[in-house]
């Protein structure tokens, strides 16, 4: 079913576009967040958790891409698990470890930001648009994603030090961009 009927299923409150959803794209959310969680039961309460998210989003919300709605809700609905899972047990598992690479690029969260998040999702898809193709696709991988390093070695058919290494560089490149953009110290 084309993702235009699907939502159009979500606009006429039929329960089937749930289904529809799980069908066309239940195996890529259970991927995302297997990814994040490394648990497939909690993995299967997030994905369910997304499908009640998209329905109580689906209207007034008409996604121009169906799959990345989805996947924005998904890897969301994970992390916030994964967080409330982790909370006293800080540094288990790869997306800890994701957000630590991260960190030195972040902003201290006491400086004030100039426009809060909109700016900052501005300014990174400006920098992704920036960075070579490979760098880009590993980049998203990793920090959007949470693929680990060997993982996305595997799949690019490249070495886990060419992944290592584009990651170092990227994230130089960003933090870079970030302090030129005036968000970071």
């Amino acid at each position: 079913m084309e993702d235009s009927a699907i939502i159009d299923l979500y606009f006429a409150r039929s329960e089937s576009a749930i289904s529809e959803t799980q069908s066309k794209y239940g195996r890529m959310l259970t991927s995302v967040s297997l990814r994040i969680l490394r648990n497939p039961e909690d993995a299967d309460e997030a994905v369910s958790d997304t499908y009640m998210k998209t329905w109580n989003s689906i209207p007034p919300t008409r996604p121009n891409v169906l799959s990345a709605f989805l996947t924005k809700i998904v890897r969301n609905v994970s992390l916030d698990k994964l967080d409330s899972l982790h909370a006293e047990k800080r540094g288990a598992g790869e997306i800890p470890a994701v957000l630590d690479e991260l960190e030195e690029c972040i902003a201290d969260s006491r400086i004030p930001v100039p426009g809060e998040g909109m700016e900052i999702r501005e300014i990174l898809n400006s920098f992704l648009e920036k960075e070579k193709p490979e760098s880009r696709k590993i980049f998203v991988r990793r920090y959007f994603f949470g693929s680990d390093v060997k993982e996305i070695a595997d799949f690019y058919g490249i070495g886990e030090s060419k992944v290592k290494m584009s990651l170092a560089r990227s994230r130089e490149r960003l933090k870079a961009c970030l302090e030129e953009e005036g968000v970071t110290v």
